[in-house]
């Protein structure tokens, strides 16, 4: 699920996935080149659903992390969101 995070004049574009049950937030930014991620719009993962993968640079992090684990930019990270999960809600957190 994709999101605006911030508030104005720092908005960023943002997004949600779960992976194995779980809800993780990351800045919609490839950690090579300021660029966003999805291919289509709200679209992260790879065919297999296994890893996020940036549409332009081909660079892919691991869903729980935010690592890049091949690519252009391996070892660097995404910038991670704080987000909570109630009721089965997902709500990002400022910090």
């Amino acid at each position: 699920m994709r999101f605006v995070a911030g508030a104005s004049p720092r908005e960023d574009a943002a997004f949600v996935v779960r992976y194995r049950g779980q809800a993780f937030g990351f800045r919609n930014r490839c950690a090579h080149v300021p660029m966003e991620l999805d291919w289509v719009e709200g679209s992260f993962f790879d065919a297999a659903g296994e890893r996020l993968v940036c549409a332009t640079h081909g660079a892919a992090y691991d869903p729980a992390s935010g690592v890049c684990i091949e690519g252009p930019c391996v070892g660097r990270r995404l910038q991670a969101l704080a987000i909570i999960e109630r009721d089965g809600v997902v709500y990002w957190t400022a910090t």
